[in-house]
Order: C-alpha cells, then structure tokens, then sequence
C-alpha cells in the first residue's frame, strides 16, 4: 500500500511540474559577441567583447565615423539552437524616446549577424549626449515566450570640429514650382505653299473630267492606239452622271459628299487639328461614306448589268 501511495504522489507531482516546464520554454541567445573595427585598421585591432548569455555587457561599446559595429549570436528556444522569425537589434535614445531597429541576418542553425556603421543611423541619434540603449529582441511563432532584453549601452563618437547632419523636414510644406519642358510640336510647311499645291491638284480634276468626256468622241482607232486615252476612258464617264443622280440621287450625294469630308478633315489635320481631334471626325464621316456607299455602288452595279459603260 505504501509503494502504491508514493506512486501516486509522483504521478501528481509529475502532471503539474510538466505544463510548468513546458510554459518556461522561452526564446534566448548565446555566442552573443559585440565588436568595433576602424576602417584602415590591421587584423586584430579594435573592439570585442563577449556578451553574457540573455545579459547585459557591463561596459559601453563606443561607435565612430569611420567605424563598423558587427554584432553576432545563436538564437535558442530553450536550450535548443534555431532560427527565429524575427531578430533585431533595437536603439533607443532614453531622452527622447527615440527608438529604430535593425532585423539580424539569419541562418537555419541560428546563427545570425549584423553591421552597422554611423551613416545606417538616424542624424537624431548623431547628436545625443547620452549612450543609447541597444536590446536584443528575438520571436517566432509557437507558445515560447521572446525575447527582449538589454545588450549594451552604445556610445556615438563624433569628430568635435565636424558639424552634426540636419534634417530638412518639408514633408508638409510648400514644395518648389516644377517647369515642364515639353518638346516643340512638329512644323507644317508655309500655308501658302500648300494651298498653292492644293489648288493645282483640285483644277486638274475637271480638266481630267473634259478630257475623258471629250475622249468618247474620238475614232476608235485612236482610242485604241492611244495608252494615255484609254487611261482616262476607264477612269471617268460623265455622261452617266445625270442618270446616277436621277436614279439614287440621295445616296450619290452623301457618298461624294462624305469622301470630300473625310479630305477636308485631313487638310485639317494637317494644318491645325491634332490626332484626338479627327478621330471622332474620321470615324463619322468613314461611317456614313460606307453606308452611303454601299447604296451608291449598288445604283452602279444596276447599270453595269443592263451593258451601260
């Protein structure tokens, strides 16, 4: 009976130190160690120290202009080393509150590093007159608890005879006047030269249009010798012109009226308008020509079956 009332007595015992064991499970480091190396320095000089396990250095670690502060440690769950979800290294000014923090490089077996030198510090942090407090804040996802704590006290060196940086806070004010520079719209030629040319091209249709009329009066074997003649023959037959209007005479008149439209546009275009400004245009006037169109070439194909040429 005895035996059986001890082991029960450790069976209790047993269940309620193992959720406390469990719950003390928390993050930490080792291997932690802080250094200070001069830029131009040999190996071996400048500062290390070993940092306690989850401790506090004693003494102050002092960071100048030309120096590099590398700090490096093995992440732990428990006594187990791993790698953490977040390590970073925190500097806060006790004065003003002032806080930042710096994420650690870090490996699979926990390992991690990082360097720091004075430009990767805020210019607030340049002029303070007491040691900032650097902590060690390490955390991952699961029920340990993390880590923050004290590592040791940093100490900003600055050259007395160089001025401290200044920031320039216009994050709410008046910002300068931008001057856009945009480039020169392309030159159309002199207008008189165009409307000169335009001109020439619009008096050599009616003299195309006599010409070609003129041409069905002419013996067949001059018209049959002649390359240029037949060129005009097939081109323009006038003589058809009344009995197309007579036959359709709405749809030919839009039709004809629509091509005009669509060359006055170009002149347009070519003269004062911009891409956006005929498009709309184009694209009306190309509607109704393709309608208007297809009436007016229908009248045509009506004739040309009858033996009309």
């Amino acid at each position: 009976m005895q035996l059986w009332h001890s082991l029960l007595q450790l069976s209790v015992l047993a269940s309620t130190a193992l959720p406390t064991a469990v719950a003390a499970s928390a993050w930490g480091f080792t291997d932690a160690t802080v250094s200070v190396h001069t830029k131009g320095a040999g190996v071996g000089a400048g500062f290390k120290e070993a940092i306690p396990d989850n401790k506090a250095l004693s003494k102050p670690v002092s960071l100048g202009s030309a120096d590099t502060l590398k700090v490096t440690l093995t992440a732990q769950e428990g006594r187990t080393a791993k790698r953490a979800h977040q390590v970073f290294l925190f500097l806060q000014d006790s004065e003003t509150g002032l806080d930042i923090s710096y994420p650690f490089s870090v490996k699979d077996n926990g390992k991690s590093r990082i360097e720091l030198t004075q430009k990767d510090l805020p210019v607030q942090f340049l002029s303070v007159s007491e040691p900032l407090d650097a902590r060690v804040l390490i955390g991952s996802f699961g029920e340990a608890d993390a880590y923050n704590g004290a590592a040791f006290k940093l100490t900003v060196a600055r050259n007395p005879d160089e001025p401290v940086p200044t920031v320039e806070s216009s994050r709410y004010g008046k910002l300068p006047e931008i001057h856009h520079i945009f480039k020169t719209d392309a030159q159309s030629p002199p207008l008189v030269i165009t409307l000169v040319f335009l001109a020439l091209v619009l008096a050599a249709l009616p003299v195309l249009g006599g010409v070609v009329s003129c041409s069905s009066l002419l013996p067949p074997r001059w018209r049959a010798n002649s390359p240029l003649i037949q060129w005009l023959v097939l081109g323009v037959n006038l003589n058809h012109l009344p009995t197309a209007f007579k036959s359709a005479p709405l749809p030919h008149a839009v039709f004809l009226g629509s091509l005009f439209s669509i060359q006055g546009i170009f002149f347009l275009y070519y003269t004062s308008w911009n891409l956006f400004q005929i498009l709309p245009a184009v694209a009306v006037a190309g509607t109704v020509a393709f309608v208007s169109g297809s009436r007016a070439l229908g009248e045509v194909q009506g004739r040309r079956l009858a033996g009309l040429r």
